[in-house]
Formats: C-alpha cells, sequence, structure tokens
C-alpha cells in the first residue's frame, strides 16, 4: 500500500500522549532491543534515536546505556518535550529520519517500532553517519504482522521479512542479532481493539474517517470471522554493525 507520511504524522500526534500506556507490545520490543544491544556494548559517545514518539525506549536506553552526547528525531516536533524530559540535553532533529543530517557521526542508531514504515531503507544514509563499527539496532515487524487486520480487509504496509532485512543490510553492515518473534493480543470486542489501534496510531493505514455504519459492519466481520478478537503483533529485533 502506499505510505502517507503526512497521515502517520497526523495520527501518532493525535495519540502521542496516550502512547506509552497503551503500546505494551511496543514496549516489549523496546526492552528486547535494549537488552540485546547492551550484550553487544553499554557505552557510546555519541547516541541517535529515530522515532522518539513519546520518550518510551529514550527512557530505557537511559537506564541501560551510557553515553556522552543523545541525539533524537521524530516527524512530531512534541516528542522533543519528552525526550528532553528523560535527557534534558538531547539534540532534537525533527524530520523523516532517512534525511536527517546529524552535527556528528555516531556510535549508536536506534528505532523501535518505525521502520516498518519505510518502504525503502536507506542503508548508505545510515552507514555514512555511523562511525566505523557502529552499531545500527532497531525493531520492526514481520509480514505476519496484524494478519487478521490484512485478511478482513486487505490493509497492510510492506513489511519485511528477517531474510529481506539481511538481504537489505549485508552490502554495509554485518548482522549481529535477528531475531522474530509473536505477540498476540486479546480484546473483549472489536470496538476495544479499534481503540488500541486509535491509541497506539497504528491507525494510519487509511485516510478514510469511518461512519457509525463502517465501524459497525467491519466489528460484526470481525467477530464472525474471529471470534476470540485477537490481534497479531510479529516484531523482529535487528542488530548490525558497520563494516
Amino acid at each position: 500500500m502506499q505510505i502517507n507520511p503526512k497521515l502517520i504524522k497526523t495520527q501518532f500526534e493525535k495519540s502521542l500522549d496516550k502512547y506509552n500506556e497503551n503500546a505494551s507490545v511496543q514496549r516489549i520490543m523496546a526492552e528486547k532491543l535494549i537488552s540485546e544491544t547492551a550484550k553487544l556494548q553499554t557505552e557510546f559517545k555519541n547516541i541517535l534515536e529515530l522515532g522518539s514518539g513519546a520518550g518510551l525506549l529514550t527512557e530505557k536506553i537511559a537506564k541501560s546505556l551510557k553515553f556522552d552526547n543523545y541525539f533524537a528525531n521524530d516527524l512530531i516536533e512534541k516528542s522533543q518535550n519528552y525526550v528532553k524530559n528523560i535527557v534534558p540535553d538531547a539534540m532534537f532533529y525533527c524530520g523523516n529520519a532517512q534525511k536527517i543530517k546529524p552535527s556528528q557521526k555516531m556510535d549508536l542508531i536506534i528505532s523501535n517500532a518505525m521502520f516498518q514504515w519505510f518502504k525503502k531503507i536507506d542503508t548508505d544514509n545510515y552507514k555514512n553517519i555511523l562511525n566505523s563499527g557502529g552499531l545500527l539496532a532497531f525493531s520492526s515487524f514481520s509480514p505476519q504482522n496484524f494478519k487478521e487486520i490484512r485478511e478482513l480487509t486487505g490493509l497492510t504496509l510492506e513489511y519485511k521479512s528477517v531474510d529481506e532485512l539481511q538481504y537489505i543490510f549485508e552490502k554495509n553492515f554485518e548482522v549481529l542479532h535477528a531475531e522474530e518473534f509473536v505477540h498476540i493480543m486479546n480484546f473483549a470486542t472489536p470496538l476495544e481493539l479499534l481503540a488500541h489501534m486509535k491509541n497506539t496510531g497504528v491507525n494510519s493505514l487509511t485516510t478514510e474517517h469511518w461512519t457509525f455504519r463502517e465501524v459497525k459492519d467491519f466489528c460484526d466481520k470481525y467477530s464472525k470471522k474471529f471470534p476470540k478478537i485477537t490481534l497479531t503483533y510479529a516484531p523482529i529485533i535487528f542488530i548490525c554493525r558497520k563494516k
């Protein structure tokens, strides 16, 4: 499907204040990402966080890793308020994560639950802003993510598999860790599921504003096809080192 950056920004702006309390799977992903990164290295001069959002990953980085300088990026300007509440002297870059030009080279580029929004990942850009031997660590989602939504509506992002990510990065990076897992969430009703998606910004798959009838129709079809009202998350943890 065609990705609309303006829509993504709008939907995440709306959900930012509620994101951390609703993003339970993204929290698990952030914990795994930090845990695996810390096994490789815990001290860095310069760290760049991409897609800092409401500071969910920022907080875990600040507690688990040591650094001299912290840089953060997000499409949403308001994100810097969350980041600076955690790292007061952080430098913030607002804009597309694949187009920013930091003032210094990085030793760690890290990102949680954002790379799935990229139709094409620009590995050359990340290679250019990393110091030699620098780490790129991120979490994303595999093609099995939100399989219920895809089966019901046909809407899905162009999620990349672990094998595809390895192929994309192997030119410029040495892959150190690649892990995929599944986390299934259960909801009492389809309406509760829709609220969860809205509060985590992942309803950015469509520009349509559903009418009451359309919402009811979605809920009826979901209940019929998936009586247990589940939503499948399929996260990927990916860490590589610049060659």
